[in-house]
């Protein structure tokens, strides 16, 4: 039996735009899905056509995702397309970042008058073995003496945190400079504790990237925790 035809997402309000932060043309919108229900094949793009489902649910997703922030921003309702670097195509006006795992989706969209660029990133936590055997990819020397001084019960959050964050800010600071990077190329300066649900820390460039965005260069990310899924995002503003 074939598994049933669906598009419906559930919005999923338990992640939200911080209120200390300013809204002025930006939204987030997160919502749930079923990886294993089949879409209709008339909403997939001809490229997705003989996808996995699992791909098919997460593309519709986060695109869902996007429709309902730019509705809730009065901004067309525009569906970006990927582009040769696999980094979806926003709208002149827009700016804007998409992710999704395991079942849930969300995504960032900005109107350029007031924002350079967003990005957000999505992770469930990592096992145990698994961030033992991650950790020297993704943490700097630094960063791992740091990690290695945490609690055992701590250390998989905590590289998880890290490893979102860092996506977040590629996300973010690629579409800005066409360079990209990797994760010894930025660290987290601030350690958190890895049992609160939400929080901001500070990044610092390893790597100059443009005039604009030189090693050195701190940023600010925030991020929130539902259970074992964790959604970072950075947002800079016109000015910053």
């Amino acid at each position: 039996m074939s598994a049933p035809v669906t598009t419906a997402f559930t919005p999923d309000l338990s992640w939200h735009w911080p209120s200390a932060l300013p809204t002025q043309g930006i939204a987030l919108k997160a919502c749930r899905f079923d990886p294993k229900a089949t879409p209709a094949s008339h909403t997939l793009p001809e490229h997705l056509q003989r996808a996995a489902v699992k791909r098919q649910q997460e593309y519709l997703a986060g695109r869902w995702c996007v429709a309902q922030a730019q509705q809730a921003l009065g901004l067309s309702v525009s569906n970006p397309a990927i582009g040769e670097d696999r980094a979806p195509q926003w709208p002149t006006e827009q700016c804007g970042s998409i992710s999704h795992s395991q079942g849930r989706a969300a995504a960032i969209v900005a109107d350029r008058r007031y924002w350079q660029s967003v990005g957000l990133d999505i992770e469930h936590c990592l096992t145990e073995a698994r961030a033992q055997r991650l950790a020297g990819e993704i943490l700097t020397p630094a960063e791992l003496q740091q990690w290695q001084n945490l609690p055992n019960d701590q250390q998989a959050r905590a590289l998880t945190l890290s490893f979102c964050l860092k996506e977040a800010l590629f996300k973010t600071l690629y579409p800005l400079t066409g360079v990209r990077f990797y994760f010894h190329d930025a660290e987290c300066l601030s350690s958190t504790d890895s049992r609160a649900t939400s929080g901001q820390s500070y990044l610092r460039l390893n790597k100059t990237l443009s005039n604009a965005w030189p090693a050195g260069r701190e940023l600010t990310a925030h991020w929130q925790w539902q259970a074992d899924a964790v959604l970072g995002f950075l947002a800079i503003a016109h000015g910053e």
